[in-house]
């Protein structure tokens, strides 16, 4: 467990059809430094693209992958991820390729990833962010005594969950597991 947060995997039911989905999933990961998440998303048939601005985040599970035989499953790309996404849109070969994209990176370009994997992600494939109730602050009220880095933050998330509130391309789920993850599936 990463912080003692439950993963992605580990609140679905075997029986929940995400879960069922994960067997043709395409996944994309960003950041990698999760090795469980990335372990247990590479029990898909299918490659995983891990973004990451440093590489030492991601060393620090590959021993547990490659222990597990799927090192061999993970792209990994080193640097910031909104370059990386520009190229892959540009690109064209990626687009709609994506079964599924998980985004615990940096709050402040939330919004910006949002609008890059909208291209990437498939219809009916799903889109999660993770920090999305970003320690409870987003229902905090505006004068309520919070850390600095939340308060700084805070804005940014408040202003992903409005734009997907709102962004009728997609359907939302927020789920109130470790500091929120937003499950989002693409609709059109």
């Amino acid at each position: 467990m990463d912080c003692g947060r439950t993963a992605l995997p580990e609140i679905l039911q075997p029986s929940d059809p995400v879960r069922t989905a994960q067997s043709r999933l395409r996944p994309h990961s960003s950041p990698p430094h999760t090795a469980q998440s990335r372990l247990r998303t590479a029990l898909a048939p299918s490659a995983i693209l891990a973004m990451d601005i440093n590489r030492e985040n991601y060393e620090i599970g590959l021993p547990v992958i490659e222990k597990a035989g799927l090192a061999h499953k993970i792209e990994f790309r080193e640097g910031p991820a909104l370059p990386v996404l520009d190229q892959m849109i540009e690109d064209g070969k990626y687009h709609g390729s994506y079964d599924f994209i998980f985004v615990d990176a940096d709050k402040d370009n939330y919004l910006n990833y949002h609008k890059r994997l909208m291209d990437l992600v498939k219809v009916g494939g799903l889109i999660g962010y993770d920090n999305t109730l970003w320690n409870g602050s987003v229902v905090a009220p505006p004068d309520a005594p919070l850390r600095k880095y939340v308060r700084y933050y805070r804005d940014f998330v408040l202003e992903l969950n409005k734009a997907l509130a709102t962004d009728s391309r997609i359907e939302i789920c927020q789920l109130p597991v470790g500091d929120g993850i937003t499950l989002c599936r693409r609709i059109s």
